[in-house]
Parts: C-alpha cells; structure tokens; sequence
C-alpha cells in the first residue's frame, strides 16, 4: 500500500473527515482570534507589553492541565458527544468575555477555561481518526490537520487583529462564540458517535487509573516512549519562534525581517508536509529519524549571522524537515490501543506544550545573557544530540515492524 495512492480528492471524499476538517478549521480560527482579542484588550487597558504577552502565553497553559487529566474523557464517552460538549461549553465562555463590564481577570480566567476544555476536544479529534480514515490515509489526513493549523499561525495575527479592530474586542468575541457552536452543529450532524472500545475491566477502573493509563502504556512500550521523544524535539527548533524579533535587530533587519522569520518555519512545513506525502509509508519511517535531526541541524548555522535572506530559507528547511511530526503522530496514534488512545493523546499534547514551553522560557532566560544567534545555535546543537540518540533508538525498535512487512 502507497501513499501515491492517497490524495487530497480522496482524502476529502471521505464525508466524515470533511467535516471533522471543518470543525478543526473553526475551532482553530475560534482559538486564535479569542487569544488576540484578548490580549489587545489587556494591552490597550494596561499598556503593558509584558502583561499582553503573558496573557497569550498563558493562553497554553491549559493544555498541560488538561493533556494530563481531562483527555481520558475521549476514552469513557462517544468521541462525537465530547467534541459537541467541550464546543458548545467554549461557546458559553467565550459568550461570557464578550459581556462588556466583565472584570479583566474574570476574562482571563473565562479564556484560560476556553483552552482546558480545547484539550478534550482535541483529543477526540485525534483518537476518532483511525476510525474515520484507513491506515494508508491516516497520515495524510493528520498532515492536513497540521497545514491548516500552521496556516492559521501565519494569518492568524494579521486576520485576528484586523477583526479586532474593525468590530472591537466585544462584536470579535461574540464572532468566536459562533465559530464554536457552529463546529459543534457540523460534529454533531456529520459523524457517527465513534464510541472508544470498551475493555473487559471497565467497569472497575476508577477515575485514577483512568486518567494514568495512557501513562502507563506509553511508558510500558519502547516504540511509543520514542515517538512521544522525538515529538518533543520541538522544544529545541521552536526556539528561534520566541527569539524571531530580538534576532531580527541583532542582524538589522527590523519588524519586517522578524516577520519574515516568523512566517519561514509554518511555510516550510506546509511544503515539507506536500512533498512529504509522495513517499511510500515504509521509507516514510525510515526517515523518521533523519528527519527529526535535520530540524535542528537546519539550524545551526544561525550562529554565524548569515544574511536574512539565508536565514530564511535556512529557518524554512528546518519547517520542511518538521513535517516528520506526520509521520510521528501518525504512527503514536495507530500504535495505541482504542480504549486509551484519547488518553495517550492527550499525554502527547501535554508533553509536547511543556517542552515547547520550557524551550522558549530557557531560551528567553539565556537571551538575556547571550545573543539570541548564541542562543538558537546551542538550542540547535542540543536538539541534534538528542535527535541522534532518538534515531540510534528509533532505528532499533522500528526494525521488527519493517522486516514483519517484507
């Protein structure tokens, strides 16, 4: 089987997958323009940069809460039901915000809550896939999950603010509350419930061991213990994205060179992710691991303040490299038994948002008393090294799979 096979027409002549896309599309656009409005709110009433900018940060936290213990509801209830839920419950909150008069603080609050239900959704998004779309398919369809939402990172600033300051932050709200109900309306008149497998010793789990199975099982097997390492690369190559404006002056190209930066890496995975699709699944796996440390590699060469023009490009090849997260979600998703997969997909969300976090956060502590060049080139080095051992690693447990399809 050949993912030359497996195109965009077909892919999208799947009903169901058509609208789970549509729903992820507006659940996306919902997310982002929230988090703009928000802090634009906050900058305008405070006039405080850092305070703008910890809002939007602390618009991720959530997903650490909720990646760890609110995922295992795609395991204990029909897919579609938490889907429909976790939108209309952000619909009720983002409606909330829009309320004029509502305390700063209770509007962070209400958004932070709009992220932790984000979570659930996503991670019966995530364990519905398998079901909706056969194995061949499976990781063109994450890949166009993941385009759509790089492509919302481009626009997203531009478009968010733009409506922002059109319609003002209440009307913007109130657009973002309908993008929410209106996903829920498409989840729940176009898929089947997608019910999670029900297992034997059901009945007897408590909520505990619910929420720690999908930790147990992806620490049990070596396989999925690698690809969750190999997802948290990006704590290393998403670096230059908290440092874009800083290295932008350091090499005196201005906002508009950090723009250009900013945009390089989602452009580069969107082609990498095209070209990506044209590889049979089997040479797909065996370049998991090059891949993963190409990232990074792409990378180093920053240290040496090359032209922005370079840089560039040079940022974007990292992108192309990245789109191996297809591959690497594809397969973490395939490999974990239905009855904990939202669970340990929820687990990979989690993971994934801490070290992309910690990254950054390091990254910005160690800008303060390195050039941000010295900075994303040490964060390089280090996502290389680590790369190294997850594909030396890799290498081992993917061979039995590979020699058992020969």
């Amino acid at each position: 089987m050949e993912t030359q096979g497996v195109t965009y027409r077909s892919l999208f002549a799947v009903a169901e997958f058509r609208w789970l896309w549509l729903a992820h599309a507006l659940s996306v656009a919902g997310n982002q323009l929230a988090r703009v409005a928000l802090t634009v709110l906050v900058f305008d009433r405070t006039a405080s940069a850092g305070l703008s900018a910890l809002t939007y940060a602390v618009s991720y936290v959530p997903d650490l809460i909720g990646g760890a213990f609110l995922s295992g509801l795609a395991d204990r209830y029909s897919r579609r039901t938490v889907m429909v839920v976790t939108d209309l419950l952000r619909a009720g909150l983002v409606a909330a915000m829009s309320i004029p008069g509502v305390p700063l603080g209770v509007q962070i609050t209400l958004l932070v809550g709009v992220q932790l239900v984000a979570v659930p959704f996503s991670a019966a998004r995530q364990a519905a896939m398998p079901s909706v779309l056969h194995s061949d398919a499976l990781a063109l369809g994450l890949g166009v999950m993941s385009m759509t939402y790089q492509t919302a990172l481009v626009i997203g600033f531009g478009v968010g603010a733009s409506v922002v300051a059109a319609l003002g932050y209440h009307d913007a709200l109130l657009i973002n509350a309908a993008t929410f109900a209106v996903s829920a309306l498409v989840i729940r008149c176009g898929m089947a419930p997608h019910q999670p497998a029900r297992r034997a010793t059901a009945h007897r789990d408590g909520r505990w061991h619910t929420i720690t199975a999908g930790w147990r099982i992806v620490a049990s097997d070596p396989k999925l213990r690698i690809l969750l390492l190999i997802a948290c690369l990006s704590g290393f190559y998403v670096v230059p994205e908290g440092l874009a404006v800083p290295m932008s002056e350091e090499i005196g190209a201005g906002t508009t060179g950090a723009g250009w930066l900013l945009a390089a890496n989602p452009i580069g995975t969107v082609l990498g992710m095209l070209a990506l699709k044209r590889i049979r699944p089997e040479r797909q796996l065996a370049l998991l691991g090059p891949m993963a440390l190409a990232t990074s590699l792409m990378l180093i060469p920053t240290v040496w303040q090359p032209h922005l023009i370079v840089l560039v490009l040079l940022w974007a090849a990292s992108g192309a490299f990245s789109a191996h997260d297809m591959i690497t979600q594809a397969t973490y998703v395939k490999t974990v038994p239905d009855s904990h997969r939202g669970q340990a997909v929820g687990l990979a969300i989690a993971s994934l948002r801490a070290a992309q976090g910690l990254g950054i956060i390091a990254a910005g502590l160690a800008a303060q008393v390195l050039p941000p060049t010295w900075v994303i080139g040490i964060a390089a080095a280090l996502g290389v090294a680590i790369a190294a051992a997850a594909w030396a690693a890799w290498s081992r447990v993917a061979a039995p799979s590979a020699n058992s399809t020969q």
